[in-house]
């Protein structure tokens, strides 16, 4: 028989798959030591069945009670006892962390007999009965839907009646009634008075929070797979809502915002459970614990220096103070900023507790893309309206929008503002450039989430009022509607009214070659780690890069050379007429003339594109879009021709160039007259190209420089085309004295050629994946149709977890890769592989290429320190276990 539950004894942090990160890391400090109250794990395996089958698989209660017993002998008190009850806490926990998405329930095993119980226990009468209504609050809502206003608008009421010292016991116990009620309305029967029952319903409505929309919609957000179920926690209550000698909150052990030591942290006295992380009361900061209660705060933070130095990473931890006894709830690998990610892994390196590779493994090339993004010109900002915390950093301007809906409709930028988010506000807060509250602070719930998606968020602006109902917030007599401009600085917490400008990030300015980076602990960190990546990573990185200018900012970033120089950009502007010429011409004199114009400018373009990349090898491909792609629009030589014709004008070229654009039209020219096939059927047009490679790298060796083109055959299917172009290609690269050798290699983007890559190396130095086309044409798509057309609603319904175009395809795509590099490389070991299409600077995609075996990705500038860390992330492995930081 399987086993589906496991005290907290039982598991260790090794076992996140079976118990949840949650159930793993209670087991990991009940190991430790730690005061953990007594409890037990559903595995996630009880909820795959469950889902599976509609029902708990058999035997999982027996196992439920059987555990449940234990712990009851163990505290001496008894879920259901009239005189002294048990509490259970119900608590989600999936593999990775999913804040907020899922659900908790408190205070199982309250009712109408127990309350007693507790209240006599406890000395506390209108704590008791502040825990039943909680209780019914959240059971009604997470296991039977009743609408969370509901309940609200009755607490409210209670709490307007009662005024500053908030509601009595006996206030409370009538809201109870009221709560009763409110749940027999929407339910259809009164509450559960068997404790036993409530614990089962609980742990059914947490499995079935596994498919939420928001939990789902969470997943796909951040590529977590759907099949891995959700673990139940069920634990003994403790109680921060005792009175001030008790409290609840959450801390880190370095600051997630920006990695600064110390401990961080909100508490809140007086509160139980999620108080906190809702953002329904303002917290205080940790030092005002230290100041309440000091014997708390030295335990509190000489655990967490253990669990820092035992997981080796950032932790935040869930505690309880209950009448001046710690109590520890959760511990997980802590979300950050991109920022806190670079300078916590940097430091760790230094306190000798993680190793340099390990380092490149806490931070990705995702992260030091949002690094990149400018920040505001706070020299040019107004005088703020108001300040909040800082919660997750970045520069977000958008229009006001006060709900969720109006925020994931939204065609332009907005700024979700709202007196504190919850789990069903995820679609606006994704949609949203960046999140204002007036409530909560860095764990709050819009906290937590902001910072595990990158964005831009403030909280606890409490000079914020917000009026959701008429649509505006004020600050003092300042009044701002929805459609209104902010700003907000997830760096410093201020909001300002209108459009603030924006300036370089420091990391960008360091990248660029700006900045120092000794100019900032962040700047540091990044030169730091990103050196590290170049001196281990085995695969280069290129840029793609059609300009001098280009070519320099894209060595400056850190490009070992150009891996795609796109000659047709040079065919644009005013050399437009020339091509007209070559196009129009009709005899083989015409068109000789047409090329012989075009040469001396080609060669002054390769020239300066040798010279920026003098040294390094510089990968040139031949012209490769249809040629009628330089000559105007088919619908705009119509309409002009027309127009001369009903002028009684004679349309002149317009007329000659009407006549050629029809003749060359396409029906779908990615698949047409283009590339290979354009070279071999236009005499001289490539013979040209390899002509003004040729003399400008002899030009440029003639003044001292150490020119290395090579020249790619865009898109060839079958390996004769191949050696049509290089046999012409040799005799003209003979013909040019001072010419350093080139080789000649291809571009590897129509799947035939993939699948016949063996015959192809005969005839080719080198590969290059276009990756682009043979995504398209792998997966028979045209990317400028398609992705408007139903990637969004493919996306949605989970048949993509991420664009083929943003983020190779490993299982086909990738395997014509993986077989071309081997075919390639059997026919010709040499043979130098490398990968120019726009997934050449996704971080995901590059770890592929160089597991793979490719030399080199070639990417656009901006890209290439991505690619450089990512590289560097795909030679190395990390030690212990891998740090969870979602």
């Amino acid at each position: 028989m399987l086993k589906y539950v496991y005290d907290f004894f039982e598991g260790d942090r090794s076992r996140a798959d079976l118990l949840g990160g949650k159930g793993a890391n209670l087991a990991e400090m009940t190991r430790l030591g730690l005061p953990v109250p007594p409890g037990f794990t559903i595995s996630t395996a009880a909820c795959r069945a469950y889902l599976a089958q509609g029902a708990p698989p058999a035997g999982l209660f027996d196992e439920v009670n059987a555990h449940l017993r234990e712990v009851e002998a163990r505290l001496g008190r008894w879920l259901g006892d009239r005189h002294d009850p048990l509490l259970l806490a119900v608590r989600s926990g999936g593999r990775f962390s999913m804040p907020g998405m899922m659900e908790t329930i408190l205070d199982i095993g309250l009712n109408d007999a127990t309350v007693g119980g507790l209240a006599a226990h406890s000395g506390d009468e209108r704590f008791a009965w502040d825990s039943y209504r909680r209780l019914i609050q959240m059971f009604g809502r997470t296991v039977h839907g009743v609408p969370a206003e509901e309940f609200e608008r009755e607490l409210a009421a209670v709490r307007a009646a009662a005024g500053p010292g908030g509601p009595g016991a006996a206030a409370l116990r009538d809201l109870v009634e009221t709560y009763k009620k409110v749940y027999a309305h929407h339910v259809g029967h009164d509450f559960p008075q068997s404790p036993h029952e409530q614990l089962y319903l609980a742990v059914r409505s947490v499995f079935e929070s596994w498919n939420a929309d928001r939990a789902v919609l969470y997943r796909r957000r951040e590529h977590i797979p759907d099949d891995l179920g959700t673990a139940v926690n069920v634990m003994a209550m403790v109680f921060g809502n005792l009175g001030p000698d008790s409290g609840t909150g959450v801390a880190f052990t370095r600051d997630p915002a920006t990695g600064a030591p110390g401990v961080y942290g909100d508490y809140l006295p007086d509160a139980q459970g999620e108080d906190v992380v809702a953002g329904i009361r303002n917290t205080v900061g940790l030092p005002e614990l230290e100041r309440i209660d000091p014997v708390s705060f030295r335990r509190l933070t000489e655990i967490m220096r253990t669990l820092e130095r035992h997981y080796r990473d950032l932790c935040d931890v869930e505690f309880t103070i209950e009448r001046g006894k710690l109590w520890m709830l959760q511990t997980r690998v802590g979300k950050r900023t991109p920022a806190a990610a670079f300078v916590i892994a940097a430091q760790l390196v230094d306190e000798g507790l993680i190793t340099a590779d390990e380092a490149l493994h806490r931070v990705s090339g995702g992260q030091l893309a949002q690094l990149m993004f400018p920040g505001f010109d706070l020299d040019a900002a107004p005088v703020p309206l108001a300040t909040g915390v800082g919660a997750s950093p970045g520069a977000a301007v958008g229009r006001v929008v006060f709900d969720s809906a109006a925020a994931a409709s939204a065609t332009d930028p907005v700024i979700l503002v709202r007196r504190e988010t919850n789990p069903d506000d995820l679609p606006g807060m994704i949609a949203a450039q960046g999140v204002l509250t007036s409530r909560g602070g860095k764990t709050s719930h819009a906290a937590v989430v902001a910072r595990g998606m990158g964005r831009t968020c403030v909280c606890g602006a409490e000079a914020v009022r917000i009026d959701p109902e008429r649509g505006e917030f004020t600050v003092g007599d300042r009044v701002v509607r929805a459609g209104d401009v902010i700003s907000i600085d997830g760096s410093t917490g201020r909001v300002y009214a209108g459009s603030v400008p924006v300036r370089p990030s420091p990391v960008a300015r360091y990248l660029a070659g700006e900045l120092s980076p000794e100019a900032d602990p962040l700047v540091a960190a990044v030169h730091r780690l990103l050196g590290h990546a170049d001196t281990v990573r085995r695969l280069g990185v290129r840029a793609n890069a059609d300009t001098p200018a280009d070519a320099r900012r894209a060595r400056a970033f850190g490009a070992g050379g150009i891996g795609l120089c796109r000659t047709e950009h040079m065919f644009l502007g005013e050399r437009r007429e020339l091509v007209e010429r070559l196009i129009l011409a009709e005899a083989p004199a015409e068109r000789d003339a047409a090329l012989a114009a075009l040469l001396p400018l080609q060669r002054a373009d390769f020239v300066g594109i040798l010279a920026a990349m003098d040294g390094l090898p510089v990968t040139i491909r031949l012209i490769d879009p249809p040629l009628h792609e330089f000559l105007p629009p088919l619908h705009e030589l119509t309409a002009r021709v027309a127009r001369a014709e009903a002028l009684g004008e004679d349309p002149g070229r317009d007329g000659a160039l009407l006549v050629a654009v029809r003749r060359m039209h396409e029906a779908n020219p990615m698949l047409g007259l283009r590339g290979v096939r354009l070279g071999l059927v236009v005499p001289g047009l490539f013979a040209m190209q390899v002509r003004a490679v040729a003399e400008a790298a002899a030009q440029r060796r003639r003044d001292g420089g150490d020119p290395r083109p090579e020249i790619m055959v865009p898109l060839v299917g079958d390996v004769r085309e191949l050696t049509a172009v290089r046999v012409e290609a040799e005799r003209v690269l003979a013909e040019v004295a001072d010419a350093p050798e080139i080789p000649i290699g291809t571009m590897i983007e129509v799947p035939r050629a993939a699948l016949t890559a063996g015959e192809i190396a005969a005839e080719a130095r080198f590969f290059s994946f276009g990756t682009n086309d043979l995504t398209q044409m792998g997966w028979g798509f045209s990317r400028d149709d398609v992705e408007g057309a139903f990637f969004g609603a493919y996306l949605e319904r989970g048949i993509f977890p991420v664009s083929p175009f943003e983020s190779i395809d490993t299982a086909g795509v990738g395997r014509l890769v993986r077989l071309a590099v081997a075919e390639g490389r059997a026919a010709r070991p040499e043979l130098t592989v490398g990968v120019c299409g726009e997934h050449g600077g996704d971080p995901d995609s590059v770890e592929f290429f160089a597991e793979v075996g490719l030399d080199y990705v070639s990417c656009s500038p901006y890209r290439i320190p991505i690619a450089r860390l990512a590289a560097g992330r795909a030679a190395v492995h990390p030690t212990g276990a891998p740090s969870d930081s979602r």
